[in-house]
């Protein structure tokens, strides 16, 4: 199981506002401390974590941040709609349009997917594989 991922990013504040558009309608909340930003799903007590958490940090070496070439991190949303209005605000928080929201012919049927790229080229994508909404060949 995937506990955490990291990505790096030199402007905290920029970091900040893109993904305060995306992961708090996905039920993450936030804790910013020195070193980054932590997003984490709330763990109700009693109860184990729901992973992974989402970190995004300054590299540790000291140098500038840098998007890994292949690297993605995906988002599952609830709903189609939900994939539409967080593409949208991505965008409007500094984020860069990677594809549009809608189906791919290479993937399932119900595979709704949009991706964006951070403010500092991390590639993100938000999905929904929801099979009671309407698929590509509906």
């Amino acid at each position: 199981m995937i506990a955490y991922v990291t990505v790096g990013a030199d402007d905290m504040a920029r970091a900040r506002r893109f993904y305060d558009a995306l992961l708090p309608a996905l039920g993450y909340g936030l804790d910013e401390g020195p070193e980054g930003l932590s997003y984490a799903l709330p763990v109700p007590p009693g109860q184990s974590p729901v992973l992974p958490d989402f970190y995004v940090k300054p590299p540790f070496d000291g140098a500038p941040a840098r998007a890994g070439n292949g690297t993605m991190v995906a988002f599952q949303a609830r709903s189609q709609q939900q994939v539409r209005r967080l593409h949208a605000a991505g965008l409007e928080a500094g984020g860069t349009d990677e594809g549009a929201p809608g189906f791919r012919a290479d993937y399932g049927a119900d595979f709704y997917v949009a991706y964006l790229r951070d403010p500092q080229g991390n590639k993100i994508a938000l999905f929904s594989n929801n099979p009671d909404e309407p698929g590509r060949d509906d």
